[in-house]
């Protein structure tokens, strides 16, 4: 696949199965993530994966996130945060590992940076024919959730992806029209 064909058809696949990336695919997916945009070659990222029990781990915790939020939530709710994490055999958090305080570097940047890191995984998901879905949602925001991952007071969940295999149909991708998103100043 060439990469303007590989940008053009990209997409997001909500329904995935086992098997999860293998270690040879994984690294790939790391490798492609490492080439994002770096000012300063701060490497303003970690990742963290969860497979296995590991996404029953993630689960309990947005579950806890859930209850702190409203210790009165349903059983239904609580059970429905435990599930999230087991839509797809693996789950990988994209993190922007900030450091605070630099003047050329914002942190705004760095968590940009830590998108397109992100962002390089989803291609390579598609180029190595896996399927991923970028979601992020409450509990990418949540004190609970930040504290379980661990992170320190300026990181930011910048991404949960999900990976596996093609579990459903591919949907057609959407052509828009690049003129409605294009300002031009001649």
């Amino acid at each position: 696949m060439d990469a303007l064909t590989l940008l053009h058809q990209r997409s997001s696949m909500g329904k995935l199965t086992e098997p999860a990336p293998d270690a040879e695919q994984l690294e790939a997916l790391y490798q492609a993530a490492l080439r994002a945009p770096d000012h300063k070659e701060l490497r303003p990222w970690r990742f963290i994966e969860f497979s296995g029990e590991g996404r029953v781990r993630l689960g309990e915790l947005f579950a806890e996130a859930e209850f702190q939020e409203d210790p009165g939530a349903s059983d239904d709710t609580l059970n429905a945060a435990r599930q999230k994490p087991l839509r797809a055999p693996m789950v990988i958090a994209v993190i922007a590992k900030v450091t605070p305080e630099l003047p050329k570097v914002p942190k705004m940047e760095q968590v940009i940076s830590a998108g397109c890191a992100a962002h390089g995984i989803l291609l390579a998901a598609h180029a190595l024919g896996l399927g991923a879905m970028w979601r992020s949602g409450k509990y990418a925001f949540d004190p609970v959730v930040r504290k379980g991952l661990s992170l320190d007071e300026d990181d930011e969940v910048v991404a949960f992806i999900y990976l596996g295999s093609l579990g459903g149909r591919h949907k057609p991708v959407a052509r828009h029209d690049s003129a409605d998103f294009v300002e031009r100043w001649n």
